[in-house]
């Protein structure tokens, strides 16, 4: 086996026996993670409320492939904005920025891959930041960078906690208070 090559084990994973990450309106299921693919990409669901999902963001080194199993929602990839609907697959290369929005009346939900893996670390941290309430800026700031990623800014005037950035609803079934970001 060359060093490129990874030896994993075949792993069956039913949804609901994955517990949820929350952060602002969002939850993911990570259905599989990093070490179950020797590190090539991380299988997860988002679901997200009405109104909700995060700002306009870049990973450095992970792509993306978003499924729209359910609803209704715009994405800006590159800087072309779309409404992709279900049935559609949406592809956000690394080092572009994009962002969705979930524009329908009713919870939406993705599938998305994210190669490499490891992109669930983020929002694992990110739940835990969240969790007490609204997110310390420069904490969040820091995530990012560590998950390399970067577009992640208070809105104007904001200092230490705040809530979402401009733009972004806080979504029922989230954490009390504060905004996700999602890669």
């Amino acid at each position: 086996m060359s060093e490129t090559e990874t030896k994993t084990e075949r792993k069956v994973v039913s949804r609901d026996a994955v517990e949820p990450v929350c952060w602002f309106g969002e939850e993911g299921r990570f259905l599989l993670r990093k070490e179950d693919t020797g590190g090539l990409y991380s299988f997860y669901q988002i679901t997200t409320q009405p109104g909700s999902g995060p700002p306009l963001h870049v990973h450095e080194t992970a792509d993306e492939a978003f499924f729209v199993n359910k609803g209704t929602y715009e994405f800006e990839v590159g800087g072309v904005t779309e409404t992709i609907t279900e049935g559609t697959v949406i592809y956000g290369p690394r080092g572009v920025p994009h962002r969705f929005l979930n524009v329908g009346d009713e919870p939406g939900q993705l599938l998305v891959i994210a190669t490499p893996g490891g992109v669930e670390n983020f929002f694992i941290g990110l739940s835990e930041l969240v969790s007490g309430g609204a997110p310390d800026w420069s904490r969040m700031q820091e995530l990012a960078n560590a998950n390399q990623m970067r577009g992640f800014t208070p809105p104007p005037g904001a200092r230490g906690d705040v809530g979402p950035p401009a733009g972004i609803r806080r979504g029922a079934g989230g954490p009390p208070a504060g905004h996700g970001v999602r890669g």
